[in-house]
């Protein structure tokens, strides 16, 4: 039923409803709804910086063109990825082909590295690594984007610029960059995100000086079964007995976080890496696009550089320990290589890249479509003919478990809901189903959109007895 009020009682109204949306007690309600509806791009402070924030209700993305167009923080349900220099926060140094100013965060460089010949990249904060980049907002709302664009680079003769996409739905990263040939003549290069992970222990206490070591944080890639590398990796530098580095009877490379300084090459074909901590049980999965019909620089397509003290030959021929100032902090570099691109002038080539923030646990054994493997799925037959489901995840997508029947053929019995999902937080089932002639179950991810995502993992059903 409509109300109809006279002249001034509708205007005492109208006075009243604007008063009350604008009053404190309504600002929150109307906080939370605008947090929690699509993505935004906006200015922020950042440790003293001018940065940028990409945002939807699971992350925060946060740039600072300024320092070499670097993402400089990820803060996924709370939590930070990213080493931030804390001797560097809120500065910013011009260029210089002597020094490298370390302001940590996520970048791009160029490989090969090296002074051999100008066919080698140098390195340190020369015009790649510290120039201002160009800011663009390209959308916000249902996707954010932006591009960062820096200057040509005379001595590289390379002009590097980067997409970053954050869709309102889900917490993925998307990085889309380019590498463009501004000189006169043929060029050689490969694109390489590096991107600096905090390996300092989340419970050292706040503001302290001398955080301590993580001593629960981890890399893994999946080894390359028919690597060009002895022992299926390159100790590009640092001690070759390293054991913090192993290759699991699973296959996949591990590298358990030691404050040494150490790079390790892989000629890896899965087209991932994780880096799990299993302190604060979060997790970041990069994915890329392994090439095989190209060349990647020293074959690596995988590289990880453990920061620490380091072991040195003197002049004299003994031993010495690093007393650089840069092996203090504690942190660590994955980084992915694109193939090398041979352009001709004006030419360009690109690499895509993909970051997931999820949820760890103590165990980690692979990624999937929809997320990371903590405990993997188990799917037992028990004696009264039911089947019990159990394992542990970390998703990349907020939705439901779906599980999928197949009998011993192949062919689709049945598919049922198991439960919700969301990335922020680890997915444990322990669930039984009335009998059934299964033998085979696979486990999707269905987004809130109704999208499958994928399978976590598909296994047999095993008598309880024999698993």
């Amino acid at each position: 039923m409509a109300i109809l009020f006279p002249g001034r009682l509708r205007m005492f109204a109208l006075i009243a409803l604007i008063s009350f949306a604008f009053s404190p007690a309504a600002a929150p309600a109307q906080a939370a709804k605008t947090s929690n509806s699509g993505c935004r791009v906006e200015p922020v402070e950042f440790k003293g910086w001018q940065a940028q924030q990409l945002s939807n209700r699971w992350l925060q993305a946060i740039v600072v063109p300024q320092n070499g167009g670097r993402l400089m923080q990820v803060i996924f349900a709370g939590h930070s990825y990213l080493f931030v220099n804390p001797k560097l926060a809120g500065k910013y140094l011009p260029p210089s082909s002597d020094h490298w100013f370390n302001y940590g965060g996520d970048k791009i460089w160029l490989l090969p590295e090296g002074n051999d010949d100008e066919q080698h990249w140098v390195g340190n904060s020369d015009v790649i690594d510290d120039s201002p980049f160009n800011f663009r907002k390209i959308s916000e709302g249902k996707q954010c984007q932006v591009e960062l664009t820096g200057p040509a680079d005379p001595q590289t003769g390379v002009q590097i610029s980067r997409i970053i996409t954050l869709d309102d739905d889900s917490p993925q990263i998307r990085f889309h960059a380019s590498m463009k040939n501004t000189s006169g003549h043929v060029l050689g290069w490969s694109m390489q995100s590096v991107s600096q992970y905090d390996t300092s222990d989340p419970n050292s206490p706040n503001g302290s000086s001398a955080p301590r070591r993580n001593g629960d944080l981890w890399t893994f890639t999946p080894a390359n079964p028919s690597s060009a590398y002895l022992n299926r990796y390159h100790v590009r530098f640092g001690p070759a007995e390293n054991q913090e580095v192993s290759v699991r009877d699973d296959g996949l490379f591990a590298v358990h976080y030691a404050h040494v300084a150490a790079e390790l090459w892989l000629d890896s074909l899965a087209g991932w890496l994780a880096v799990v901590d299993g302190t604060s049980q979060y997790a970041m999965v990069e994915r890329f696009d392994y090439d095989p019909g190209r060349t990647y620089p020293g074959k690596a397509s995988v590289i990880f550089w453990t920061n620490g003290s380091g072991m040195r030959l003197t002049d004299e021929g003994e031993v010495s320990v690093s007393k650089d100032a840069d092996a203090t902090p504690y942190y660590l570099e994955a980084e992915l290589n694109s193939p090398m691109c041979h352009l001709r002038p004006g030419e360009s080539c690109t690499m895509d890249t993909e970051w997931f923030p999820t949820r760890a646990g103590k165990e980690f054994h692979g990624v999937s479509d929809a997320g990371i493997l903590i405990r993997p799925l188990q799917a037992s037959r028990l004696p009264s003919g039911a089947i019990r489901l159990t394992g542990e995840f970390g998703v990349f997508y907020s939705g439901h478990l779906i599980a999928h029947f197949y009998d011993q053929r192949g062919a689709s019995l049945d598919k049922t809901s198991i439960m919700e999902a969301n990335p922020a937080e680890a997915v444990t089932l322990e669930k039984e189903f009335p009998a059934s002639n299964a033998a085979r179950i696979s486990l999707h991810l269905v987004d809130e959109n109704g999208l499958d995502r994928g399978s976590l993992q598909e296994v047999r059903v095993e008598s309880e007895g024999n698993r």
